[in-house]
């Protein structure tokens, strides 16, 4: 799927979870106490998302726009 960052920032939160799940390429993730932090490749930006472990839910997601990846 190819979205823009923009498009992908006004969705609702549910549908930029599920679109990220369904569409995103994991990159890295990473885990400490009770949150797992797992990097996803959306589109042609990245979008981190925050797990809380122990209770099984969403805790946060930040978006970034990758703008040196397409630098000259």
């Amino acid at each position: 799927m190819n979205i823009s960052y923009y498009d992908f920032k006004n969705m609702p939160n549910q549908d930029q979870f599920s679109l990220v799940m369904n569409e995103g390429r994991i990159m890295n993730e990473r885990t400490t106490n009770t949150l797992k932090y797992v990097l996803y490749e959306v589109s042609q930006f990245t979008v981190e998302m925050i797990y809380n472990i122990q209770n099984n839910k969403i805790e946060g997601i930040n978006v970034f726009q990758n703008k040196g990846a397409y630098a000259i």
